[in-house]
């Protein structure tokens, strides 16, 4: 159960959804940069005024409240594309705009089912086919689903949590180790942050997002802040580099894979050149033990999450 700020920032539908997306966007354009007018004195609103925004799309003010409040769920193609041209969306932006008018003009449906966290059988062969490359499959939530030994290890730290806690999400924020892991936390946490606002934007109601959502909004403020300003543009990265405390300096090509037949699940591998100091380092993660008292470096040992949650009561 979500209480509080949490629950205020996710009780949303589809029109609510369009609604935070257009208020958010407004929120971080000035007058000045669009071409109004500044005048002295206090502005009680952040960035552009609603009638302001309503003028530079060429629509009346109070159809843009009515639309920003959820009242109005049918905008044209033409009202979403002008109100994108005056908030200055990029592609991502104006895409994602497109999508949740979309949602918006449905009816209400009843919330999707919880996503299977079962991981199709050949993806273990996949994963152990790729030693001492370190690789996993992460949830459409970021949930880790299944892992060879160096996919769990470049994560430092994250096998000292229970398996049904490991979530890639939640190690950005709430782990102490990963600040220090990421030379570029900061990107990873905007990374993250467009990809379940962008996600959760089209499902509102999906359990599996709103829970995740809710946790990090309630213990995270840097995710709290990062969330209210609802950036979807994409990040997309061929490499990464790690400041890992067991092996030093890593810098490694990373590549994501969508899984096909699943619900979002993706696998994700990074790699380095057999010969060079990077690939050392992995086999040397990889060589680190897992969960099992039975672990050898010379076992196939590819992991998969629990599938059933233990009763808390």
């Amino acid at each position: 159960m979500l209480g509080g700020m949490g629950a205020d920032r996710l009780a949303s539908s589809g029109g609510t959804e369009l609604g935070q997306f257009l208020r958010a966007r407004r929120a971080q354009i000035t007058p000045a940069e669009v071409g109004l007018p500044t005048h002295q004195g206090l502005r009680r609103t952040p960035g552009l005024r609603r009638e302001e925004l309503a003028t530079l799309a060429g629509i009346s003010s109070d159809y843009y409240v009515r639309l920003e409040r959820g009242k109005e769920t049918r905008p044209s193609a033409q009202v979403i594309d002008a109100l994108a041209r005056a908030l200055r969306l990029d592609s991502d932006e104006h895409d994602h705009l497109r999508s949740l008018a979309a949602l918006a003009s449905r009816r209400p449906s009843e919330p999707p089912p919880m996503p299977t966290r079962s991981v199709p059988p050949g993806v273990a062969v996949l994963l152990e086919s790729m030693r001492p490359n370190a690789a996993h499959v992460v949830g459409r939530n970021g949930d880790l689903l299944a892992w060879n030994p160096g996919g769990l290890h470049i994560l430092a730290g994250i096998s000292d949590w229970p398996a049904r806690q490991r979530n890639v999400w939640r190690y950005l924020f709430l782990h102490p180790a990963a600040p220090t892991l990421f030379d570029d936390w900061d990107n990873q946490l905007r990374g993250c942050i467009t990809h379940l606002r962008a996600l959760s934007g089209l499902e509102p109601d999906a359990p599996d997002l709103a829970q995740i959502v809710g946790e990090l909004v309630l213990k995270s403020p840097e995710f709290a802040r990062l969330w209210d300003r609802y950036d979807v543009r994409s990040h997309n990265r061929r490499h990464k580099t790690f400041h890992h405390p067991e092996v030093g300096d890593l810098s490694l090509g990373y590549q994501s894979m969508r899984i096909n037949g699943t619900p979002g699940q993706t696998l994700i591998a990074y790699y380095a050149q057999p010969g060079t100091p990077e690939h050392d380092a992995l086999t040397l993660l990889d060589r680190s033990p897992l969960d099992r008292p039975d672990w050898s470096p010379d076992k196939a040992h590819t992991q998969l999450a629990p599938e059933t949650e233990p009763d808390p009561h």
